[in-house]
């Protein structure tokens, strides 16, 4: 069987473009998402455009108990997981820290941070058994630092980072390599869901500067799990070329 790719968050962004560059690249895919219809109409395009397995089931990243049933019920030859991407996350509000609303905090931590996690030891067992693998967990640039009105957002991929981390280390014996990949700006739906809904406001994150596309990280992701056995890719940073930090984005007036 071909090399196996599981991916969270896959029917959209960041996901949907990792899953057609691994698709491209021959691989058999493992789509979860919280999106049910989006995440069958991409997982029968791949299977069709690309002639390859494509297993798809809805979940959501804070459900535990469903995570460890949905990965214990794999087919066998399923079960050789070669790739982890945990792309799933979320961004809410830009209220300075002392605003927030502790709603959307714990939205941010279950999912960004606990999500995570759960995915990962529900996964890397299988990885542990075959003594190979290879996890992306995708942080951010705010990982590396924070910025005004952050909130939990960037506290949540620091633990990212962090966790990418610990992971690195523990896993060193079983040959199994860890890769954090922490964009800059990128045009997809993260912001319409931060500003919950507002088009408009959505929209200016983008304006005055050409942002990174998804497929600009699902390339990146695909040089990192591509390099040879004894070349791990620890972290990177991507940004659009306009954008010299989490705090700073060169915008030219309209």
């Amino acid at each position: 069987m071909s090399k196996v790719a599981l991916i969270t968050g896959a029917s959209s962004g960041i996901g949907r473009a990792t899953a057609t560059r691994l698709a491209q690249a021959k691989y058999n895919l493992i789509l979860l998402d919280v999106a049910e219809a989006p995440l069958k109409e991409v997982a029968q395009n791949l299977a069709k455009k690309f002639k390859i397995k494509v297993l798809s089931e809805a979940l959501d990243v804070r459900d535990r108990a469903r995570i460890n049933t949905v990965i214990d019920s794999l087919p066998k030859p399923w079960q050789k997981i070669d790739v982890l991407v945990n792309c799933a996350g979320v961004a809410l509000s830009r209220s300075p820290l002392h605003e927030g609303d502790p709603a959307d905090w714990d939205i941010m931590i279950d999912i960004n941070i606990k999500g995570m996690l759960y995915i990962f030891r529900a996964v890397v067992p299988l990885m542990i058994k075959q003594n190979s693998g290879h996890i992306i967990n995708i942080g951010s640039i705010t990982g590396k630092e924070t910025y005004p009105a952050g909130s939990v957002y960037s506290i949540t991929k620091h633990a990212t980072i962090a966790m990418s981390n610990s992971m690195r280390m523990d896993l060193i014996p079983f040959g199994i390599k860890v890769t954090t990949i922490n964009p800059g700006r990128v045009a997809t739906k993260l912001s319409l869901v931060r500003y919950k809904g507002d088009k408009e406001r959505a929209a200016g994150d983008y304006q005055g500067f050409e942002p990174l596309q998804p497929e600009d990280i699902a390339e990146t992701i695909y040089f990192a799990v591509t390099r040879p056995k004894h070349v791990n890719i620890h972290d990177v940073v991507v940004t659009p070329a306009a954008q010299a930090g989490a705090n700073y984005i060169f915008k030219r007036a309209p």
